[in-house]
Order: C-alpha cells, then sequence, then structure tokens
C-alpha cells in the first residue's frame, strides 16, 4: 500500500525533471565552436611539407592593380605565392597600374610563353580579344564578369558566388544595428558586384523587415582604388542615419572602413578577413577566398587537369564565408566592439547558423544577382 501510494509522487517529479530538462534544451545558447579550436597546438604539431620540384612549370598573374588593397588583390597574390611555395613552380606576379597597363601587361606575359596566364579583375573584352588571338596559350580569369559565358578551349573561368555569404553578414547587420539604417558601398553597378549587395539586402531585411537598406557606387575611373570616394560616400550615409555600411570596392572600400571609425559606427568587411584593420568597428568580413581559385588554377593546370569554361563555387564548396567561422575564427569584434552589441552576439551568430542550414536545405534561396543578368 505504501509503494502505491509513493508512485504518482514519483511519476509526478518524474514529469517535473523532464519538463525543467526539456525547457533548459529550448534556451540551450550558440556554443562557439572556435572556442574549442586549439590554433597554436595544431600549428606546432604540423609538419612542414617540402614542395616537390616542379620549376619546368611556370605561370604569370595579372593583377588588375598594385598590391596592398588588403582585399581580392592581395588574396590573389597570396594564392600565387602559395602555389610557388607548396607547388614547387616557377611564378611571376605582374603588378598593373590600372586599366590602361592591363592589356599590354597580358600581352607581355604570352610572349614569355609560360603554362598558363591568370588574370585577376581584367575587363572581359580584353580577355576575349587575347584568348582567341593565342589559342595554343592557356588562361584562367578571376573576377571577371562576361555578358555571356565564352567558350574557349583555352580559359578557364571561376566565379565564387558570394550571394549566400553575403545574407550572413546582412542577418548580422539587421540584428546589431540600432538606427534601423544599414548601407553597402559597391565599386560598380554589377553584377558582379550587386552578387554581394543583394544577397546582404535580403539578409538584413529577413532579421529587421522594418529596416532600411541604402546602397551606392563608388563608380569613376578607379572605383576599386579610390579610398577618398569611398568615404565621402560613406560619411554621407552615416550623415544621413545608417550605422553599419557593407563595403564590396576593393581599395576604395577602406575608406568606408576609415569613415566607420572615425564616426564610431561599425563597417564590414568584404574577400580577405579585415577584422583587424579598424579593430572594435569592423563587425565581421565577408570572405571570398580569391587564393584558392588562384591555386586550383595552377594546381589542375600543372596535374594536367584544366578545365575549360566556367566553374561556379561558393559557400559550399568553402570559398566563401565569414571571418567569424571555423578555420578563420576572428574574434576581433568581441574583444574590441560596443560592449551592447558583444553582448549580443552568441544570438546573432546562432541566428547566423540557423540560415546557414536554410540556405543549405534549399528552405531559403538568396536571389543571384548573376543570374538576373543572363
Amino acid at each position: 500500500m505504501r509503494f502505491k501510494t509513493l508512485l504518482p509522487l514519483v511519476l509526478l517529479l518524474s514529469l517535473l525533471f523532464s519538463v525543467v530538462a526539456q525547457a533548459q534544451d529550448d534556451e540551450s545558447e550558440y556554443v562557439d565552436e572556435c572556442a574549442a579550436v586549439d590554433t597554436m597546438e595544431t600549428e606546432d604539431t604540423t609538419e612542414e611539407m617540402e614542395a616537390p620540384d616542379n620549376s619546368d612549370f611556370t605561370f604569370y598573374i595579372i593583377l588588375p592593380n598594385a598590391r596592398g588593397d588588403r582585399s581580392f588583390i592581395d588574396s590573389a597574390a597570396a594564392g600565387a605565392e602559395r602555389a610557388i611555395a607548396e607547388l614547387g613552380v616557377e611564378g611571376v606576379i605582374v603588378e598593373t597600374a590600372g586599366v590602361q597597363e592591363h592589356d599590354a601587361a597580358i600581352r607581355r606575359a604570352v610572349q614569355e610563353e609560360p603554362d598558363l596566364v591568370i588574370t585577376i579583375g581584367i575587363d572581359a573584352a580584353i580577355i576575349e580579344e587575347i584568348v582567341d588571338e593565342f589559342p595554343d596559350q592557356l588562361f584562367a580569369a578571376q573576377e571577371t564578369f562576361f555578358p555571356a559565358t565564352p567558350d574557349y578551349d583555352n580559359l578557364a573561368l571561376f566565379n565564387i558566388l558570394t550571394h549566400e555569404n553575403s545574407y550572413l553578414a546582412g542577418v548580422a547587420a539587421g540584428m546589431l544595428s540600432r538606427t534601423g539604417k544599414v548601407g553597402a558601398v559597391g565599386g560598380l553597378d554589377s553584377p558582379g558586384i550587386n552578387l554581394f549587395i543583394y544577397g546582404y539586402e535580403e539578409g538584413v531585411m529577413s532579421v529587421c523587415p522594418e529596416c532600411e537598406v541604402v546602397t551606392s557606387y563608388v563608380g569613376g575611373s578607379n572605383p576599386y582604388s579610390d579610398p577618398i570616394r569611398g568615404k565621402e560616400i560613406a560619411l554621407g550615409m552615416f550623415d544621413e542615419g545608417a550605422d553599419i555600411i557593407y563595403q564590396v570596392a576593393g581599395r576604395s572600400g577602406e575608406g568606408v572602413l576609415e569613415a566607420a571609425s572615425e564616426t564610431e559606427n561599425l563597417a564590414i568587411g568584404v574577400d580577405s578577413n579585415q577584422d583587424d584593420l579598424f579593430p572594435g568597428t569592423v563587425l565581421v568580413s565577408a570572405m571570398k577566398r580569391v587564393d584558392n581559385a588562384v591555386f586550383s588554377f595552377i594546381e589542375t593546370t600543372l596535374n594536367e587537369e584544366f578545365v575549360p569554361g566556367e566553374t561556379r563555387v561558393g559557400m559550399p564548396e568553402g570559398f566563401a564565408g565569414l571571418s567569424w567561422d571555423l578555420g578563420i575564427c576572428s574574434r576581433t569584434f568581441d574583444e574590441y566592439g560596443p560592449e551592447d552589441q558583444v553582448e549580443m552576439l552568441p544570438e546573432v551568430r546562432m541566428a547566423i547558423a540557423e540560415a546557414r542550414e536554410a540556405i543549405a536545405a534549399g528552405d531559403v534561396v538568396v536571389t543571384n544577382a548573376l543570374e538576373i543578368s543572363e
């Protein structure tokens, strides 16, 4: 009889514990994967591999401007340097002073008869003319968007889709904006730049439907190497109430970051990890791994696996992401950002993780500006 009397009480306590446990699960906090990574141990235990001798393989890479943009140009050069170091090939990195030198720089490279000529951010018309003129020379183009995909047996294209990781950056901006107004500054009003901006806008609106997103472009003769103009545009946006601006403008974007720092607002970096350029000002960077594309061009050609035509990669293949992601694990903003916004980061990162899963599952489809233009 005593056992029967206790049984309902035991069942009631068991049910109560179950409800409490479920509530705790529902309120679980975001677990930062990067906090569990011992990067120093990884570096100490990684053995340096001696590069093979592939010095008979040569390549030239033509940059659209000089190095020093701390964005896609520097990333491209880093990919070339990595190929030289790891693959044991011979390479020449050519820095130009702008559009007026591109055609001649490519032609000089061709005269050296390398195994591969890589172009970064060169006008499509220039590339098509030269590729057609020299059918026996292998070319690879990155950061060039053609009106229609060219069909040449000696031209490989690598286009990195950045709309989805820009969406994730937009989620961060929408959740952390204090004014409900954010901005984006692009180099040119083109499909390649709007690939970033459209995704960013959609990410902002997904978490802040009442937010306003304002957009402007640097334009002019040097849209990606005019930080003064970039800064002017950003200062105007901040003056009009925007408090976070996404820069997609190469070296011009450094002016955007500087403006954010001077006005005590926030900015989002692009292409490379720019979080440390202005600690506490750069919220996060939308990474575009141009370095991986350059390395892939060289490696596949070296292995006699040159693939002509266009190859599109993006977030699923690891060619696009955020500086917060595992592998980069930037936590600069956590350390230097405004206290109230830093406190929100676990919530923001959880929302980004959920958005990433929804994109991967096809539940969220981010606009691809390249497809709109086709």
